[in-house]
């Protein structure tokens, strides 16, 4: 296919693994190579921040292949963590000193946790992206310590209600005026504030952290209004970033991760990216992006390959509409599409109710994102409905119906 004896992928998460099984299933029948910074075979991440934490889960649930990799004949690099690309050599290089020759190259490296500015080196504060990372949380929850949550998007509002479903003290701390105001805006934000107070969950809004105090462990937060915040655990869950600082002094364009063209192809011939990291045109929106959610992966991860397997001129758009969940407490959150925190917010239903509830963004007319409550089915017609272009008035009987 295209000349291409070996296809190296870089990063061992869902991305990279299921672009190695879709090459195999697009009978692909050259040499592969999956290589990953973590020992851990994939895992899958969700769960991190939920069951791994209130202990309901282990590394053997989380696996994201089941069987034997046997079938899929690929060379596993586990614990390599790739430092450069010499894209003239076309080869990866990795922290062992080695280095992983490629004809086509997957860029599948995912993201890293963003730290505060003044985040110190201190017994007590966590940051959550990896499977060690949560264990060593879920280890330190078993002391019952007072927790403080840094953050209130989807991971950090996870930690807490996770802390907090444990019986512990917990406090959120988050700089916006509500949680995921940026991206969901803070009408829904206050509705999910009001979620997590009714059970218990402390919410400090539009407050940063300014320090934080203790010798060898942490034992407060000083925020910016000058109070503080006693705890034990801290947990700081501000984002992540994409993972490519291996790739700088290398021709692949740079922009808010992976530059990509509309069928998630780089700025080098013969390679392409997919997941976290890749930033692409998405002609659906007409707008360039980088979504960081399990679906956004999975798809991607085959639309790469075709991409890359594809004859020249032939390579598709990949024209998706995102796709993300969150579980927090008892609440199931389903979101699709790319609201703006600008965008016409409609509740569907009459007013909203916090457990239960379905919201449209509209932009000019036309459904540009759907948010639901423990409403899954009604999500998956909303989606559709933003794949073809559809208005709001369509939208509002589906939600209605």
């Amino acid at each position: 296919m295209n000349g291409m004896g070996r296809i190296a992928v870089v990063g061992a998460s869902l991305a990279g693994l299921r672009a190695v099984e879709f090459l195999r299933r697009a009978k692909f029948e050259g040499q592969l190579v999956l290589i990953g910074a973590e020992k851990h075979t994939p895992y899958d991440r969700p769960p991190l921040s939920k069951e791994v934490l209130r202990g309901e889960a282990d590394q053997q649930g989380l696996a994201l292949r089941r069987k034997s990799y046997d079938d899929l004949d690929v060379d596993l690099r586990l614990g390599k963590r790739a430092v450069f690309l010499d894209t003239d050599k076309h080869e990866v290089r990795l922290e062992s000193g080695d280095a992983v020759g490629y004809d086509g190259l997957i860029i599948a490296t995912g993201g890293e946790v963003r730290a505060l500015p003044n985040q110190p080196t201190m017994a007590g504060i966590h940051m959550l992206r990896t499977l060690d990372d949560a264990l060593a949380i879920r280890a330190a929850l078993q002391a019952k310590p007072r927790v403080a949550v840094i953050g209130a998007g989807f991971i950090g509002a996870e930690v807490a209600a996770s802390a907090r479903q444990l019986g512990l003290d917990v406090t959120m701390i988050e700089a916006l005026e509500t949680p995921l105001a940026q991206s969901l805006g803070p009408r829904i934000g206050r509705l999910l504030q009001n979620a997590h107070e009714r059970r218990g969950v402390r919410v400090r809004c539009g407050r940063r952290v300014e320090g934080f105090d203790g010798t060898d462990r942490v034992q407060s937060l000083r925020l910016d209004d000058g109070s503080r915040v006693d705890c034990d655990l801290v947990v700081v869950g501000i984002g992540v970033k994409p993972a490519v600082s291996w790739l700088e002094g290398s021709e692949i364009e740079i922009e808010d991760g992976v530059r990509c063209d509309e069928t998630l192809a780089t700025s080098v011939s013969g390679v392409v990216a997919a997941g976290d990291v890749a930033s692409w045109y998405n002609p659906l929106f007409e707008e360039r992006m980088r979504v960081e959610h399990w679906t956004n992966a999975v798809e991607q991860a085959r639309h790469a390959v075709s991409t890359l397997l594809a004859a020249p001129g032939e390579a598709k758009p990949f024209a998706s509409v995102p796709m993300f969940w969150s579980d927090q407490f008892d609440i199931k959150i389903q979101g699709a599409g790319r609201p703006r925190r600008s965008d016409e917010l409609v509740f569907a239903r009459g007013a909203p109710e916090p457990e239960k509830l379905v919201a449209l963004y509209a932009r000019a007319g036309r459904l540009v994102g759907a948010l639901a409550f423990n409403q899954a089915p009604k999500l998956v017609q909303l989606r559709m409905l933003i794949a073809k272009c559809g208005g709001l008035d369509e939208a509002l009987k589906i939600a209605e119906s």
